[in-house]
């Protein structure tokens, strides 16, 4: 078991949540966060965090799941980054969990 962890703008939350599906991760949770960026970008409409004070609007989405859950999903991410007009990727990363209970 791994932790999954993907973060996003909140205009990709409902097709996040349909990627999950997809990848048959069925448990997760999510959480509204700010993203702020402190280097003034080129285009700041078009990056992932606007610069200053405000932040932009992201969602963090967190799942303990299985290798093969998490194949899946990486493989659907990679694919719906691929098609984006924006500056603002899907991330994910993958932690290894040492203990549960």
């Amino acid at each position: 078991m791994k932790l999954l962890m993907v973060t996003s703008v909140e205009a990709f939350h409902n097709d996040i949540l349909q990627l999950f599906k997809k990848a048959g991760i069925h448990n997760f949770s999510e959480s509204d966060i700010g993203g702020h960026k402190t280097a003034a970008p080129v285009m700041t409409s078009s990056n992932w965090f606007a610069a200053g004070k405000s932040g932009t609007q992201s969602n963090l989405f967190f799942s303990f799941t299985e290798d093969k859950n998490i194949d899946t999903m990486f493989n659907l991410l990679r694919d719906y980054n691929k098609n984006l007009e924006t500056n603002n990727p899907i991330r994910a990363i993958v932690l290894p969990i040492e203990r549960t209970l």
